[in-house]
């Protein structure tokens, strides 16, 4: 890690150099793009620039706010509001295309670098390339497909929009080649951990597949099946390999799904991609504040999440005999799903100087998120190396539920147990079943989809 942060500012330097229009105006004893392009070192030194891309913890924290799971303790957000209007710029505009910038010009400066490590580094953009794209697509629909470097003068300056399934499918070639060019994380070095994998471009393909093929199908555009087969085969991949599992604490499994976001939980199986903060101040990449955060209201949990967990019988409160009349703030944690706990404060936790009080001091729900938050000695010294999960096999499994469901709109309950039920076991859920939704009259789409509602609670732009 100490070496992947020398490298940010080494490619920096490089790709910032590069980007140029006139390389004649830098002194000769700086590096020139012709001194550079040499190795298949030199392209991992360039890589190491596309990583401080990835979303970091509290950015992405507050997406959660953009849905009906979080919300800020400040100003009304206008998205979730519905009071939004377009603006002139947009950050997910330009910092996509930033990283699609760096991307294409490490693709086409490294041509000439030969060698299965220089196709490797190459997987690494197109992997970046592929995920800025996405990131596009989801927030824009139809965007510029810009697939090389240009300077002011060029005529893609003034690009004009590509139909989204042209763009998704040069998202889908690019992930395609990462995938057949990336190592297996089984063969990464522990000293490479973090960096992109087969396996990540797997599960990043399994997730546009799921999010492109729900929305055609839901909005009645282009081809949904497409797409679900893409999520389907890819989160298949993913769990007949084997490779990936899910966490779980060795001093208590009912632990594990709180201390997954914490140090505990850290290089776990269950990671497939994560963004690196780095080990402590002596080896460190940067730093983050998600504590802070947590504490100042940046994003809480609303009543709508916290309803939406199920007793520990599997039911919603309108159907569970377990639901019983609040009489304090503990009676909704009582007898429910054990993520609940784990995602939300209450006062058997230890906070801020001592037990969690509930109030509105700093939250405008009442409820305080609980993920990630690390009392000793992250909120003390105010800064945390605690890693952000991006992607995890969790995910995939409930990836490849919903697209089985999806596809034939029923799904065996063999299905059920090699996927979205290893999930429900390590939270002490009882399996899904289809003679469970038939006896307890519910539906199989809202429980499939509730289980990954509460699984990835917060952590992203998942529910918006």
């Amino acid at each position: 890690m100490k070496l992947l942060y020398k490298y940010y500012f080494f490619a920096f330097a490089v790709l910032t150099m590069a980007s140029s229009c006139n390389l004649d105006l830098y002194p000769e004893t700086q590096l020139s793009d012709a001194a550079f392009w040499k190795t298949p070192e030199d392209l991992k030194n360039a890589c190491n620039y596309m990583y401080p891309f990835l979303p970091d913890m509290l950015t992405n924290l507050t997406y959660a706010n953009y849905a009906d799971d979080g919300v800020s303790s400040g100003a009304a957000n206008q998205i979730s509001d519905g009071s939004r209007l377009a603006p002139g710029t947009d950050s997910d505009w330009d910092n996509s295309y930033a990283l699609i910038r760096v991307a294409n010009n490490i693709l086409e400066k490294s041509a000439d670098v030969t060698g299965a490590e220089a196709e490797r580094y190459r997987g690494e953009a197109r992997f970046f390339r592929a995920w800025a794209n996405f990131e596009l697509v989801k927030r824009f629909g139809d965007v510029p497909l810009i697939l090389r470097t240009f300077d002011v003068f060029d005529t893609l300056t003034v690009a004009h929009r590509t139909n989204r399934e042209k763009v998704l499918d040069t998202v889908y070639a690019d992930l395609d080649n990462a995938i057949a060019t990336l190592p297996d994380v089984s063969n990464l070095p522990s000293s490479e951990y973090g960096r992109i994998t087969s396996g990540a471009a797997l599960a990043l393909k399994a997730r546009i597949g799921l999010f492109e093929g729900t929305r055609n199908k839901f909005h009645g555009t282009r081809d949904a099946e497409k797409h679900l087969n893409i999520a389907l085969h890819s989160s298949e991949i993913l769990i007949n390999a084997a490779t990936y599992s899910l966490y779980e604490n060795p001093q208590s499994a009912d632990t594990s799904y709180h201390y997954l976001f914490l140090y505990e939980g850290e290089r776990s199986s269950e990671n497939i991609l994560v963004r690196l903060y780095g080990a402590n101040a002596a080896n460190k990449i940067s730093t983050h504040r998600i504590q802070s955060g947590e504490q100042m209201g940046s994003s809480t949990p609303t009543r709508a999440l916290a309803d939406a967990y199920r007793y520990v019988d599997g039911l919603p409160i309108e159907k569970s005999p377990y639901h019983k009349p609040r009489t304090t703030t503990l009676t909704e944690f009582e007898n429910r799903d054990i993520r609940m706990d784990a995602t939300i404060f209450n006062k058997k936790h230890i906070f801020v100087g001592g037990l969690y009080v509930p109030g509105f001091g700093f939250t405008s729900s009442g409820y305080t998120y609980r993920k990630y938050f690390n009392y000793e000695p992250d909120y003390r010294q105010d800064f945390s190396f605690l890693d952000h999960i991006l992607i995890r096999y969790a995910e995939v499994l409930l990836t490849y539920a919903e697209a089985k469901f999806e596809l034939n709109s029923n799904i065996s309950d063999v299905d059920l147990d090699k996927s979205i039920n290893l999930v429900r076991a390590r939270a002490k859920m009882p399996p899904l079943t289809n003679s469970f939704i038939a006896t307890n009259g519910l539906d199989m789409r809202t429980e499939i989809r509730t289980e990954r509602r509460v699984e990835l609670a917060m952590e992203g732009g998942h529910r918006y």
